[in-house]
């Protein structure tokens, strides 16, 4: 399965409309693939956004990943109309984020101003509760309106420190799904099934692109998770580590906080390795006491999560999307079928203007070559009519 292969449990959902003469919106689904890309998934033209539209469509999502109710996902919307009931309905137990930028764009309508988008952000990047909680105190004291507003929002949804560590992705944006409908633009205004088509063909170039960024990476790690981890390595030098002889260190930060870390279970209190999957400063200062201390720890790399190793991102994208065949030539019709403005003739009589059924000479001379050429009319019809329905059929087009 594609998106399993990455390893993150991890969904973005959005729709966007069509932008031609023709109606719908178009629904998607996109992940997050090794290297921090968007990594779509699934896409489906819809009539409108509402409820039954997500609820169909996380039905087929939910078929194609292997999900049931209980499962412990993760998805983050703008929360657009419908997707809220629909996946608390489909998937009672998943966690489900709000983007943030949708939250403030809201919360601009009343409160405008460098503080509150600071503030809000400060409170949602905080990765534990103490911290949230200090940051929304904040908030309360420079406004207690816009405070009781963004209480409202369950912090379970857009706080980092109210997060499970299930989806190794501390992802605060829905922007998977605006980089794609970026992307997709140029096909919105054109027929569904060009439109579908267009879609089809920029994955498939997607996935070789990817590939050629690939073949020339040599790192254990993806390029985007190494430039990450070097900055974390570098703010490591600065922190002091106490070992407590077991699996536990202390480290204590410049400017005087205090954390934990245990590296036999890989987690530190700050919960930043727990929400990405990427050791924090505090676990590599923890590692380099270790190997200080004669313990055979290997290089710090190799304490990432597999989600961001470069084997894992080449095993992602194994996956291809094949090309196709264009339209068939469409299929020879029988004379019975081609004869609107053409003169019919008798079979009988020779005469013109009707058919053989409806000769009243009686010329043809009994019921035997009548009721011969009636049945080899009807059968004649009959068959021409299969094929023209099977024409009808293949040529309507299939959502999937």
């Amino acid at each position: 399965m594609t998106i399993k292969a990455g390893g993150r449990d991890f969904l973005g959902l959005d729709g966007c409309f069509l932008s031609g003469p023709y109606p719908g919106q178009i629904l998607t689904a996109v992940g997050v693939d090794p290297n921090n890309g968007i990594y779509p998934l699934a896409y489906v033209v819809v009539e409108s956004e509402s409820k039954d539209s997500w609820k169909w469509f996380l039905d087929c999502l939910g078929d194609d990943l292997e999900l049931f109710r209980n499962s412990n996902f993760t998805f983050i919307s703008d929360r657009q109309k419908g997707v809220i009931p629909a996946i608390a309905e489909n998937f009672p137990n998943a966690e489900h984020r709000f983007c943030l930028k949708h939250i403030y764009d809201n919360m601009k309508l009343s409160w405008r101003g460098k503080f509150y988008k600071e503030m809000l952000w400060k409170c949602a990047t905080a990765s534990t509760i103490q911290k949230f909680d200090k940051r929304m105190e904040e908030m309360k004291n420079h406004n207690l309106e816009a405070y009781e507003w963004l209480r409202k929002i369950p912090p379970q949804h857009w706080a980092r420190s109210h997060f499970t560590g299930r989806a190794k992705s501390n992802i605060l944006l829905n922007n998977l799904c605006e980089v794609l409908n970026r992307q997709l633009l140029d096909g919105r205004d054109k027929p569904i099934i060009t439109c579908l088509e267009y879609i089809r063909e920029y994955l498939m170039k997607r996935i070789v692109n990817v590939q050629k960024v690939q073949d020339k990476c040599d790192g254990p790690l993806t390029p985007s998770t190494a430039k990450i981890f070097k900055l974390i390595v570098r703010a490591a030098a600065k922190l002091k580590v106490e070992w407590n002889g077991s699996d536990l260190y202390q480290v204590t930060c410049p400017w005087g906080d205090q954390f934990v870390v245990n590296l036999s279970e890989r987690v530190c209190s700050c919960r930043k390795w727990e929400l990405s999957g990427i050791p924090c400063t505090h676990a590599v200062a923890s590692i380099w006491d270790q190997a200080n201390n004669g313990i055979d720890t290997g290089i710090p790399e190799s304490y990432c999560l597999p989600v961001h190793w470069l084997t894992t991102w080449k095993e992602m994208y194994k996956f291809k999307i094949n090309p196709v065949n264009g339209p068939q030539d469409e299929m020879m019709k029988s004379k019975k079928l081609t004869k609107t403005g053409k003169s019919v003739t008798c079979k009988l009589c020779k005469q013109v203007g009707h058919n053989s059924r409806g000769c009243k000479s009686k010329k043809g001379g009994g019921s035997q070559q009548v009721g011969v050429a009636g049945y080899g009319d009807a059968a004649h019809g009959s068959q021409q009519a299969g094929v023209h329905g099977s024409q009808t059929t293949q040529s309507t087009p299939q959502a999937s």
